[in-house]
């Protein structure tokens, strides 16, 4: 566990890991280059990771109305600094406006509104995330997936691929390292079908074709740490 106290406890509900593999080489310009790209048999991957915030609190401040519910989807890849592993977020994209604003405060993470939309169906769900910038083409989404298994014994890359708690960004030359604590990853196996994927086009290349393996969590409770530069982090 981080040192001091958790700043925000978070509230995730049905949980959909969706990963690709990939060359490292193929990310290297895309990663802070403090950060060494984590590879499992040779390979990098990039995971998208879909799901409910259900509650969304700070620890020392009144309830933010609005802000508590919300559809997150983020786009990541696995990376290591001085021997710890953790995430690396290329955006995170979320369908409530009020939190994509006050979570772009100081520009820690890459927050970005987008219009989000989920159909379930006894127990298939389908979702469509798809987000506008202006003067560029909008980045979309559209996939299919539903568990297809009991909890499982999870393979040493499904821990490889889930048990993330440090978390990099890059913000006005400085490297930020934050802590998320939680308990480990309860996973069941999933079928996904990709219908349209234009997300991180600089990324996905050759990956927007191939099917990804796909992982379900029910549920999730963790406590996020205050951000901390890592030039003041112990040696």
């Amino acid at each position: 566990m981080s040192k001091g106290p958790w700043v925000m406890e978070q509230e995730w509900q049905d949980v959909y890991f969706l990963h690709w593999p990939i060359m490292a080489k193929d990310l290297r310009e895309h990663v802070p280059q403090e950060l060494e790209i984590d590879t499992f048999d040779g390979m990098a991957w990039i995971g998208v990771v879909y799901f409910q915030m259900k509650q969304k609190s700070f620890r020392f401040i009144p309830p933010i109305p609005g802000t508590s519910s919300f559809l997150e989807l983020n786009v990541r890849t696995y990376v290591k600094y001085k021997g710890k592993s953790g995430v690396y977020f290329f955006n995170i994209n979320v369908n409530n406006p009020i939190v994509s604003k006050l979570a772009s405060v100081g520009d820690i993470l890459p927050f970005q509104f987008a219009k989000m939309y989920e159909k379930r169906d006894k127990g298939t769900l389908t979702f469509q995330n798809r987000r506008e910038e202006n003067g560029h083409t909008p980045e979309t989404l559209i996939a299919t997936v539903k568990p297809i298994s009991e909890p499982i014994m999870r393979t040493p890359l499904e821990f490889w691929l889930t048990e993330r708690h440090y978390l990099w960004t890059k913000t006005t030359g400085t490297l930020i390292r934050q802590y998320n604590g939680h308990t480990q990853w309860v996973l069941q196996r999933a079928h996904g079908v990709v219908h349209e994927n234009t997300i991180a086009p600089y990324l996905m290349g050759q990956v927007q074709e191939n099917k990804p393996i796909v992982h379900y969590s029910k549920y999730k409770k963790a406590f996020l740490y205050l951000p901390i530069k890592e030039s003041q982090t112990e040696k």
